[in-house]
């Protein structure tokens, strides 16, 4: 049931990980869920993602070893999914992936049943979460918002508007994917 895959995207500071946190506090499956740690070559940071942080070696060594399941370069930096992160799936369960937007047609080329989620937000929202954070400077935070990526959705692609309050965005989020785990147990 590669349906169960869940891949979030979106553009930097639509606010993602935040969305996936309420849905992991809401949601009656998300105890069950795998909710995928990626491996970047980003320093971890108190209060943010809690990723495999390796530097830009380690991370080529790791990908010459097939280790990634999903593999992509977005704002400078490296991101990888390794393969038991989506082991869930093999047993019919759900897999969560903050993905790239740019990587979404390799994405649907292994995993064409995948589901794909997209969170947007306005621009003047994504500038406001993103000098918030302050992770970058404000060149980089520049760069970020710049950056144009090509995006085709596929078909029943779930769209979640993050420019209000988080909860509602959350809620959208966890109403789509209560629908398709009815559609999903109806056709099992």
């Amino acid at each position: 049931m590669r349906q169960r895959l869940v891949y979030v995207i979106g553009p930097s500071g639509a606010g993602k990980d935040s969305v996936l946190q309420g849905l992991r506090q809401a949601w009656p499956q998300a105890e069950s869920a795998r909710w995928s740690r990626r491996t970047i070559t980003r320093p971890l940071q108190a209060g943010g993602e809690q990723h495999e942080a390796v530097d830009a070696l380690a991370f080529e060594q790791l990908s010459k070893q097939n280790a990634f399941a999903m593999q992509w370069q977005a704002n400078g930096l490296s991101y990888g999914v390794r393969h038991e992160e989506l082991d869930p799936l093999d047993r019919g369960g759900w897999v969560f992936v903050n993905g790239s937007r740019a990587w979404l047609p390799q994405l649907l080329s292994h995993w064409p049943q995948a589901t794909v989620v997209h969170i947007g937000a306005a621009r003047d929202v994504l500038a406001r979460r993103l000098a918030a954070r302050g992770r970058e400077s404000v060149e980089a935070v520049s760069a970020r918002l710049a950056r144009q990526v090509p995006l085709a959705l596929p078909a029943g692609a779930i769209r979640v508007d993050n420019n209000g309050h988080l909860l509602d965005a959350v809620s959208d989020l966890q109403q789509a994917l209560e629908q398709l785990g009815a559609d999903l147990a109806v056709r099992a």
